[in-house]
């Protein structure tokens, strides 16, 4: 009874701070998991942050809160609190005086834990609140880093053939990789790198589009764990001198996992990428991309036309195919028939007919294309049209009513016109059958947890007045535990979206040259993605100096 009553003064009380509403509180009661706590209900939905969860419970419970990031820990403590314990209850140890432990917690009302705890280790037990992902994050640095390396440098002086140890499955290399991995995952980084240099190896992460060193490695380590990569991957082992590409499928917490592995040969042994598509997490509700209102409504009126082709530009890793996808998801009905061509299939869709270009047996796009064409398809999407042939497929096949969508690379969306009559496509035949072009970059979001405003410089409120916006304050990421203190967490989409009319369709015919273009859609009230960003940036969302990171001022 007494936990009824205390779960419930959490809700009251996270009204009374004005941080949720009633509905809030009432819809997550009523669509909570069964034995899901409040808080993870509450977090689940986006209704608050961990940050204000634990300042909440803080202040409830006058149980101190403590950042994990860069704590000094006592490394010693580790021996008396399992792994799998730390893992299981999302707790760890900090530090001790006399017979007082102090531990950090991301659910301090776990008395179950609590208790364990003081049986197994025979002291007192201090409660502090850290979050989950800082615990999970100093778990993984404290328990499973060091001991890997120290079994290496013995395995090297027993044996020095990796065949030996891979009949164990707890072989440290095999633990060391899929470590590797797991953080990757729970940091949310995008693609690892393994660069051999001459006396180490480091090991990189790409998280939210900026690479940064997560560790360096022994060189003694690199040919054994390159060869267990290769193993994952169905490498060929016994070839070190070209590039070789394969994937790996992984299940991480019930979480099915692709890893894209591309190795190169470089100077100093080889060099591996692997791409992590979290197929758990894609972005499948267009609505949540980050399109801000009026660009949302123009792109769901343009993918809902009968017929046309509908580009989606942008440099790589731009998040074009994530795009694409909450398209096709948007589209998907029993009514109609989609079939899509793509190099490589990232993220399989139900009820989505996909094709994997295989140029080994000749089925290229635009070999795929055509046969596409004789199965009665209603929606066609081509992973990327690179050349003359594909477009002209493309463009055919829209002719005939079918909707296209498709992936380009330009840079804005004017110059995707230029580029398509460049690659050899009529204007005539661009004219009729382009219905509208998005260009697309990824800027990274403020973390919701260390906002603080601050005041323009001279050079911001410049580039605002330019672009027509007033701003009195704009908002900054100071940096805390939960942001690696980077100030920045997750990412969000900046866009473009020119829809052709009449008048631009007749300026392609007449082979006008893009400026004309570009007047013309700002006579059409187009967003332009510097605006797109620079709106963004007044609404807290990111960063002045992110949006010009990747949009050229001009």
């Amino acid at each position: 009874m007494m936990e009824m009553q205390q779960r419930k003064r959490l809700g009251d009380l996270l009204i009374e701070s004005g941080l949720i509403s009633e509905e809030q509180l009432n819809d997550a009661l009523a669509n909570r998991k069964k034995g899901q706590k409040l808080g993870d209900a509450l977090l689940q939905r986006g209704a608050i942050t961990e940050q204000q969860l634990i300042e909440v419970l803080e202040f409830q419970l006058g149980i101190p809160h403590v950042s994990l990031y860069r704590y000094p820990f006592d490394v010693t403590l580790t021996s008396l609190i399992s792994k799998e314990f730390a893992k299981r209850n999302y707790l760890i140890p900090l530090k001790k005086e006399g017979n007082r432990l102090f531990v950090a917690m991301a659910d301090p009302m776990d008395f179950f834990a609590i208790d364990d705890l003081r049986l197994s280790t025979g002291f007192q037990i201090e409660r502090a609140i850290a979050s989950k992902e800082d615990i999970l994050r100093a778990i993984t640095k404290y328990y499973e880093m060091d001991d890997e390396i120290q079994e290496f440098s013995f395995q090297e002086e027993k044996t020095n053939s990796v065949v030996v140890k891979e009949a164990e499955d707890e072989a440290p290399i095999v633990r060391l990789v899929n470590q590797l991995i797991a953080n990757a995952v729970q940091q949310k980084a995008s693609d690892i790198h393994i660069d051999p240099q001459e006396t180490k190896v480091t090991v990189r992460y790409r998280v939210d589009g900026l690479l940064k060193t997560e560790r360096t490695l022994p060189k003694q380590v690199q040919s054994i764990l390159t060869t267990r990569i290769k193993i994952m991957a169905n490498l060929d082992i016994t070839e070190h001198r070209v590039p070789q590409d394969g994937r790996i499928k992984i299940s991480r917490e019930f979480n099915p996992i692709d890893l894209r592995i591309s190795v190169l040969p470089t100077v100093f042994g080889e060099k591996i990428v692997m791409r992590i598509l979290d197929l758990g997490s894609t972005l499948n509700d267009v609505k949540k991309i980050g399109f801000n209102r009026l660009n949302l409504q123009r792109f769901l009126k343009l993918i809902e036309q009968p017929n046309g082709i509908v580009l989606i530009t942008g440099p790589t890793g731009s998040g074009k195919s994530s795009t694409l996808y909450a398209a096709l998801n948007y589209l998907n009905s029993e009514e109609v028939n989609i079939i899509t061509v793509e190099d490589p299939v990232e993220y399989q869709l139900e009820g989505i007919n996909q094709i994997q270009v295989n140029t080994n047996v000749g089925l290229t796009f635009a070999s795929g294309l055509r046969s596409i064409l004789r199965q009665d398809p209603n929606i066609i999407m081509v992973g990327e049209i690179r050349d003359k042939e594909t477009a002209d497929v493309a463009v055919r096949a829209s002719l005939t009513g079918h909707l296209v969508l498709s992936t380009l690379h330009t840079n804005d969306a004017v110059g995707t016109v230029t580029r398509l009559t460049d690659m050899g496509v009529e204007p005539f035949l661009v004219a009729t059958s382009l219905a509208g072009v998005v260009a697309q970059r990824l800027v990274r979001r403020l973390c919701r947890d260390c906002q603080e405003e601050y005041e323009p410089s001279k050079s911001e409120r410049d580039i605002f007045a330019r672009r027509g916006i007033t701003i009195e304050k704009l908002i900054r990421g100071k940096g805390c535990g939960n942001c690696n203190m980077t100030g920045f967490k997750g990412r969000i989409a900046v866009h473009e979206l020119m829809v052709l009319n009449e008048e631009m369709k007749r300026a392609i015919l007449d082979k006008k040259p893009s400026s004309v273009l570009r007047e013309l859609a700002v006579k059409n009230k187009m967003i332009f993605l510097l605006d797109d960003g620079l709106i963004k940036v007044k609404q807290g969302l990111t960063a002045t100096e992110e949006v010009l990171r990747v949009v050229n001022i001009d």
